[in-house]
């Protein structure tokens, strides 16, 4: 299926590894004009060896200030940006007994904030052209409560609301807002969890593993790319009349009906 990606310029926060860096190879590979952010020097770099003719910038997209700065930088190397993918940060999974209002605050840090310090000024920027295109990758936890993920889960609740909310501010202004959420995929940031979910349940990570892929029904966790494609599909013009929605990849785990 031809997508009319060619020449769009995307930009991919969390593009140098996981399911960010999948999207930007998927988006490279339909001609698009890629840049990732990430906040590591050092995966910034590795990502460009993997990222052929991407452009790669470090940046703390919690910083409010550092997120307009990159992109600024993004948006003189490529041009205006036609289509944001937000896959930036992660709140850490703590067992529910260590918690304290700090892991709160960081969580909002750490993934509410990377993507609304994004979000915001590029949504204004689309609405003034009259076009654009905002996909965000929110980890499933937050339709679904887990007692490993609660100040992420709430941050990620957060962010399909922002979702629901910005897509029918900007609706008449040609720009459409929409959001993904991944179940289990097959990233360094699961293994994370696995860790908290063994550490609450006195379990080997490895049990703790088995036990969470007994519970879905497709009988396997998903792939980065399987992400990526449907956000491929979804930032173009072949989902034009999608916006305002949060769409569970989750293999069936949690099954619902809205």
């Amino acid at each position: 299926m031809e997508l009319g990606l060619k020449d769009k310029v995307v930009l991919v926060t969390g593009g140098t590894r996981g399911i960010g860096l999948a999207c930007a190879k998927a988006f490279l590979a339909e001609g698009a004009k890629v840049a990732v952010i990430s906040r590591s020097p050092d995966n910034v770099d590795s990502a460009r060896a993997e990222l052929d003719g991407a452009v790669g910038i470090a940046a703390d997209l919690s910083d409010a200030d550092a997120a307009l700065a990159a992109i600024g930088k993004v948006e003189a190397a490529l041009g205006p940006v036609d289509i944001l993918v937000n896959s930036a940060g992660a709140a850490r999974r703590t067992p529910p007994g260590e918690l304290s209002p700090a892991h709160y605050r960081a969580a909002m840090d750490a993934k509410f904030f990377s993507y609304v310090n994004v979000i915001d000024p590029l949504i204004k920027r689309m609405a003034a052209r009259g076009s654009g295109v905002v996909v965000s990758v929110i980890g499933n936890g937050g339709k679904m409560a887990s007692p490993v993920h609660v100040p992420g889960g709430a941050a990620n609740a957060a962010l399909m609301l922002v979702t629901a909310g910005l897509a029918t501010a900007y609706a008449d202004k040609g720009v459409r807002v929409l959001a993904v959420n991944p179940g289990l995929t097959e990233t360094s940031r699961v293994v994370e969890g696995f860790r908290a979910d063994a550490r609450l349940a006195a379990i080997s990570e490895e049990e703790a593993r088995g036990r969470a892929l007994s519970k879905l029904p497709m009988g396997r966790f998903a792939e980065p790319e399987e992400i990526a494609n449907a956000v491929l599909f979804l930032a173009s013009g072949k989902a034009s009349y999608v916006t305002g929605v949060s769409i569970s990849m989750d293999g069936a785990s949690a099954p619902f009906v809205v």
